[in-house]
Protein backbone atom coordinates (compact mmCIF):
# COMPACT_ATOMS: atom_id res chain seq x y z
CA UNK A 1 0.00 0.00 0.00
CA UNK A 2 2.46 2.45 0.66
CA UNK A 3 4.46 1.64 -2.34
CA UNK A 4 1.41 3.02 -4.75
CA UNK A 5 2.05 5.84 -6.71
CA UNK A 6 0.01 9.07 -5.99
CA UNK A 7 -0.89 9.96 -9.14
CA UNK A 8 -1.11 7.92 -12.24
CA UNK A 9 2.05 6.99 -14.03
CA UNK A 10 1.06 7.55 -17.51
CA UNK A 11 -0.73 11.05 -16.01
CA UNK A 12 2.20 11.92 -14.66
CA UNK A 13 4.52 11.32 -17.68
CA UNK A 14 2.55 13.66 -20.16
CA UNK A 15 2.28 16.37 -17.62
CA UNK A 16 6.51 16.11 -17.46
CA UNK A 17 6.81 16.52 -21.66
CA UNK A 18 9.31 19.35 -22.45
CA UNK A 19 6.31 21.35 -24.03
CA UNK A 20 4.17 20.89 -21.13
CA UNK A 21 6.57 21.54 -18.42
CA UNK A 22 7.75 24.64 -20.44
CA UNK A 23 3.80 25.76 -20.86
CA UNK A 24 3.77 25.21 -17.12
CA UNK A 25 6.78 27.25 -16.05
CA UNK A 26 6.55 30.28 -18.50
CA UNK A 27 4.46 32.04 -16.02
CA UNK A 28 6.58 31.61 -13.08
CA UNK A 29 5.04 30.54 -9.72
CA UNK A 30 1.69 31.85 -8.82
CA UNK A 31 0.53 33.33 -5.18
CA UNK A 32 -2.40 30.86 -3.78
CA UNK A 33 -5.09 32.19 -1.54
CA UNK A 34 -6.92 28.45 -1.32
CA UNK A 35 -5.93 29.03 2.93
CA UNK A 36 -7.78 32.38 3.25
CA UNK A 37 -10.72 31.00 1.45
CA UNK A 38 -10.56 28.05 3.36
CA UNK A 39 -10.45 29.37 6.85
CA UNK A 40 -12.73 32.64 5.98
CA UNK A 41 -15.25 30.14 5.15
CA UNK A 42 -14.47 28.04 8.61
CA UNK A 43 -14.55 31.47 10.31
CA UNK A 44 -17.66 33.04 8.91
CA UNK A 45 -19.76 29.70 9.15
CA UNK A 46 -18.88 29.19 12.56
CA UNK A 47 -19.12 32.98 13.85
CA UNK A 48 -22.22 33.84 12.21
CA UNK A 49 -23.94 30.39 13.55
CA UNK A 50 -22.85 31.15 17.42
CA UNK A 51 -24.21 34.46 17.15
CA UNK A 52 -27.72 32.93 15.53
CA UNK A 53 -27.27 29.43 18.63
CA UNK A 54 -26.97 32.33 20.98
CA UNK A 55 -29.69 35.03 20.29
CA UNK A 56 -31.88 31.67 19.54
CA UNK A 57 -31.06 30.33 23.04
CA UNK A 58 -31.55 33.88 24.27
CA UNK A 59 -34.89 33.62 22.99
CA UNK A 60 -34.81 36.29 21.01
CA UNK A 61 -37.23 37.32 17.95
CA UNK A 62 -36.08 36.41 14.36
CA UNK A 63 -35.94 39.79 13.38
CA UNK A 64 -32.83 40.60 16.13
CA UNK A 65 -31.36 37.19 14.95
CA UNK A 66 -30.66 38.55 11.79
CA UNK A 67 -29.94 42.27 12.61
CA UNK A 68 -27.48 40.82 14.87
CA UNK A 69 -26.46 37.67 12.53
CA UNK A 70 -25.54 40.58 9.66
CA UNK A 71 -24.16 42.75 11.88
CA UNK A 72 -21.22 40.16 12.96
CA UNK A 73 -21.45 39.37 9.67
CA UNK A 74 -20.28 42.76 7.95
CA UNK A 75 -18.33 43.64 11.32
CA UNK A 76 -16.40 40.50 12.10
CA UNK A 77 -15.44 39.39 8.13
CA UNK A 78 -14.45 42.76 7.58
CA UNK A 79 -12.34 42.90 10.83
CA UNK A 80 -10.86 39.59 10.00
CA UNK A 81 -9.98 40.60 6.90
CA UNK A 82 -8.46 44.03 7.32
CA UNK A 83 -6.14 42.07 10.13
CA UNK A 84 -4.68 39.60 7.12
CA UNK A 85 -4.33 42.91 4.95
CA UNK A 86 -2.25 44.39 7.82
CA UNK A 87 -0.28 41.06 8.17
CA UNK A 88 0.55 40.15 4.86
CA UNK A 89 1.15 43.87 3.84
CA UNK A 90 3.74 44.11 7.09
CA UNK A 91 5.59 40.93 5.47
CA UNK A 92 5.52 42.39 1.99
CA UNK A 93 6.97 45.57 3.57
CA UNK A 94 9.91 43.63 5.40
CA UNK A 95 10.73 41.73 2.34
CA UNK A 96 11.17 45.05 0.45
CA UNK A 97 13.15 46.44 3.59
CA UNK A 98 15.49 42.98 3.02
CA UNK A 99 15.81 43.28 -0.68
CA UNK A 100 16.91 46.33 -0.63
CA UNK A 101 19.75 45.60 2.47
CA UNK A 102 20.69 42.92 -0.11
CA UNK A 103 20.99 45.00 -3.06
CA UNK A 104 23.46 47.25 -0.91
CA UNK A 105 25.27 44.47 0.56
CA UNK A 106 25.88 43.26 -3.26
CA UNK A 107 27.27 46.71 -4.10
CA UNK A 108 29.21 47.32 -1.36
CA UNK A 109 30.85 44.09 -0.28
CA UNK A 110 30.55 41.92 -3.15
CA UNK A 111 33.14 39.22 -2.25
CA UNK A 112 31.47 39.14 0.81
CA UNK A 113 28.52 38.22 -0.64
CA UNK A 114 29.60 35.65 -3.47
CA UNK A 115 31.05 34.01 -0.50
CA UNK A 116 27.80 33.57 0.84
CA UNK A 117 26.56 31.79 -2.24
CA UNK A 118 29.22 29.90 -2.45
CA UNK A 119 28.38 28.54 1.14
CA UNK A 120 24.82 27.72 0.79
CA UNK A 121 25.47 25.68 -2.94
CA UNK A 122 28.44 24.04 -1.17
CA UNK A 123 25.89 23.24 1.67
CA UNK A 124 23.69 21.60 -1.14
CA UNK A 125 25.86 19.44 -2.51
CA UNK A 126 28.33 21.53 -5.45
CA UNK A 127 31.69 20.90 -5.32
CA UNK A 128 34.54 21.71 -7.46
CA UNK A 129 33.77 23.17 -10.89
CA UNK A 130 30.16 22.71 -10.04
CA UNK A 131 30.39 25.02 -7.43
CA UNK A 132 32.42 27.33 -9.50
CA UNK A 133 29.72 27.59 -12.29
CA UNK A 134 26.63 28.00 -9.93
CA UNK A 135 28.49 30.61 -7.78
CA UNK A 136 29.67 32.74 -11.29
CA UNK A 137 26.11 31.81 -13.03
CA UNK A 138 24.34 33.36 -9.87
CA UNK A 139 26.55 36.19 -9.06
CA UNK A 140 26.22 37.19 -12.82
CA UNK A 141 23.06 39.10 -12.49
CA UNK A 142 22.54 41.19 -9.15
CA UNK A 143 18.54 40.91 -9.47
CA UNK A 144 19.07 37.08 -9.18
CA UNK A 145 21.92 37.05 -7.29
CA UNK A 146 19.81 38.98 -4.35
CA UNK A 147 16.46 37.16 -5.09
CA UNK A 148 18.64 34.25 -4.62
CA UNK A 149 19.99 35.40 -0.74
CA UNK A 150 16.41 36.31 -0.25
CA UNK A 151 15.40 32.78 -0.36
CA UNK A 152 18.21 30.31 0.65
CA UNK A 153 19.79 33.17 3.54
CA UNK A 154 16.26 34.69 5.05
CA UNK A 155 13.62 32.03 3.83
CA UNK A 156 10.94 34.80 2.08
CA UNK A 157 9.08 32.64 -0.65
CA UNK A 158 9.85 32.87 -4.13
CA UNK A 159 6.27 34.62 -4.57
CA UNK A 160 4.09 35.81 -1.64
CA UNK A 161 0.67 37.00 -1.96
CA UNK A 162 -0.60 40.45 -2.13
CA UNK A 163 -2.15 42.05 0.48
CA UNK A 164 -5.26 43.18 -0.80
CA UNK A 165 -6.36 39.76 -2.79
CA UNK A 166 -5.73 38.16 0.37
CA UNK A 167 -8.11 40.63 2.44
CA UNK A 168 -10.71 40.32 -1.03
CA UNK A 169 -10.69 36.68 -0.70
CA UNK A 170 -11.24 36.35 2.99
CA UNK A 171 -13.85 38.32 3.16
CA UNK A 172 -15.89 36.81 0.07
CA UNK A 173 -15.64 33.66 1.99
CA UNK A 174 -16.40 35.05 5.54
CA UNK A 175 -19.70 36.35 3.87
CA UNK A 176 -20.20 33.30 1.84
CA UNK A 177 -20.33 31.07 4.42
CA UNK A 178 -20.99 32.78 7.22
CA UNK A 179 -24.97 33.89 5.45
CA UNK A 180 -25.95 30.31 5.35
CA UNK A 181 -27.04 30.03 9.22
CA UNK A 182 -29.10 33.60 8.68
CA UNK A 183 -30.99 32.29 5.42
CA UNK A 184 -33.90 30.57 7.26
CA UNK A 185 -34.40 33.88 9.25
CA UNK A 186 -34.54 36.31 6.25
CA UNK A 187 -36.76 33.34 4.23
CA UNK A 188 -39.13 33.70 7.13
CA UNK A 189 -38.40 37.45 7.66
CA UNK A 190 -38.75 38.47 3.68
CA UNK A 191 -40.13 35.84 1.73
CA UNK A 192 -42.85 35.24 4.35
CA UNK A 193 -42.81 31.70 3.97
CA UNK A 194 -43.37 29.48 7.53
CA UNK A 195 -40.07 26.99 8.09
CA UNK A 196 -41.38 25.80 11.52
CA UNK A 197 -38.07 25.69 13.24
CA UNK A 198 -35.69 28.33 11.09
CA UNK A 199 -33.26 27.63 13.95
CA UNK A 200 -33.65 23.52 13.21
CA UNK A 201 -33.21 24.82 9.29
CA UNK A 202 -30.27 27.04 10.04
CA UNK A 203 -28.38 24.32 12.30
CA UNK A 204 -28.95 21.64 9.64
CA UNK A 205 -27.56 24.21 7.12
CA UNK A 206 -24.56 25.04 8.84
CA UNK A 207 -23.78 21.71 9.64
CA UNK A 208 -23.68 20.94 5.89
CA UNK A 209 -21.65 23.99 5.18
CA UNK A 210 -19.13 23.09 7.75
CA UNK A 211 -19.32 19.51 6.33
CA UNK A 212 -18.43 20.53 2.86
CA UNK A 213 -15.87 23.85 3.83
CA UNK A 214 -13.92 20.73 5.86
CA UNK A 215 -14.12 18.51 2.74
CA UNK A 216 -12.30 21.30 0.65
CA UNK A 217 -10.19 22.19 3.37
CA UNK A 218 -8.86 18.31 3.29
CA UNK A 219 -8.13 18.53 -0.22
CA UNK A 220 -6.38 21.76 -0.08
CA UNK A 221 -4.21 20.30 3.10
CA UNK A 222 -3.98 17.18 1.23
CA UNK A 223 -5.68 14.97 4.15
CA UNK A 224 -8.41 12.83 4.34
CA UNK A 225 -11.04 14.80 3.18
CA UNK A 226 -14.05 13.03 5.33
CA UNK A 227 -11.76 13.48 8.68
CA UNK A 228 -11.34 17.13 7.98
CA UNK A 229 -15.24 17.62 7.30
CA UNK A 230 -15.87 16.09 10.96
CA UNK A 231 -13.46 17.64 11.88
CA UNK A 232 -14.69 21.07 11.05
CA UNK A 233 -18.42 19.71 11.74
CA UNK A 234 -17.39 18.88 15.46
CA UNK A 235 -15.28 22.62 16.09
CA UNK A 236 -18.81 24.37 14.60
CA UNK A 237 -21.10 22.07 16.71
CA UNK A 238 -18.91 22.84 19.51
CA UNK A 239 -18.44 26.43 19.26
CA UNK A 240 -22.60 26.88 18.61
CA UNK A 241 -23.26 24.79 21.64
CA UNK A 242 -21.11 26.93 23.47
CA UNK A 243 -22.89 30.00 22.20
CA UNK A 244 -26.55 28.45 22.61
CA UNK A 245 -25.79 27.50 26.44
CA UNK A 246 -24.69 31.19 27.02
CA UNK A 247 -27.86 32.44 25.75
CA UNK A 248 -29.44 30.00 27.73
CA UNK A 249 -27.80 31.00 30.79
CA UNK A 250 -28.81 34.84 30.10
CA UNK A 251 -32.07 34.30 29.00
CA UNK A 252 -33.44 35.85 32.48
CA UNK A 253 -31.28 38.76 31.97
CA UNK A 254 -32.14 39.44 28.38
Amino acid sequence: MGDEPLTDPAALRREHTPEVVAVRLSGGPRESYARELVYGAVDGAITTFAVVAGARGASLAASVVVALGFANLVADGFSMSIGNYLGVRTAEERRERVLAEEHEHIERVPDGEREEIRQIFRAKGFTGEDLDRAVEVITADRDRWAQTMMVEEHGFASVEAQPWKTAAATFGAFCMAGVVPLLPFVVELVGGMTLGSPFAVSAMATGLAFLLIGAVRGRVTGGSSLRSALQTLALGGTAASLAFGVGLALRTVV
